[in-house]
């Protein structure tokens, strides 16, 4: 059986098999980690974990609100897959909750991690800027950021759904 997740206007169904989650939900991130040992530490949206493979997928829509942060997309991704690592970790010893500790630790003793960032664009742009991201750009600057963690992450949108991924997107 499938796992359905919903993030904002977008659908993201796993393949059989596949464990998933919204990491940003768990009661551990919410209630334990969230203002932890730092303040305001960050989460990636979804956690996938199939065949040893753990996968962290940031979701950016674009389509509605435009980007507004000042900080680059870029370091804003890295900082949320290295906080979420740290809180995989904590939670894997330490999540109240059975479920999101078993799952946790699924995740930090995956053979290997993946770094998704699914970001989906308004179809029309400005004449000078047909994109507000440009994702090679982004996928470029996300290599060198977490080439410790994922040599090859992914940027990626709807249209872009490869048949290697463990999810479609609707």
């Amino acid at each position: 059986m499938s796992t359905t997740i919903a993030e904002g206007a977008l659908t993201f169904t796993f393949a059989p098999g596949a464990e998933a989650s919204k990491y940003d939900d768990w009661s551990f991130y919410r209630n334990q980690f969230q203002r932890g040992c730092f303040t305001d530490n960050k989460a990636v949206d979804l956690l996938c974990e199939l065949n040893r493979s753990a996968w962290l997928i940031e979701v950016k829509d674009y389509r509605v609100h435009p980007r507004t942060k000042a900080v680059d997309l870029a370091d804003e991704v890295a900082i949320k897959v290295r906080d979420t690592l740290a809180g995989l970790v904590a939670a894997s010893v330490g999540a109240n909750d059975p479920v999101e500790r078993a799952f946790g630790r699924r995740m930090v003793r995956a053979q290997r991690m993946r770094v998704v960032c699914h970001i989906e664009q308004p179809v029309k742009g400005s004449r000078l800027r047909p994109r507000v991201i440009e994702p090679d750009k982004l996928q470029l600057k996300l290599r060198t950021l977490l080439k410790a963690i994922d040599a090859h992450p992914i940027v990626m949108d709807r249209s872009g759904t490869a048949a290697t991924l463990p999810w479609v997107v609707s």
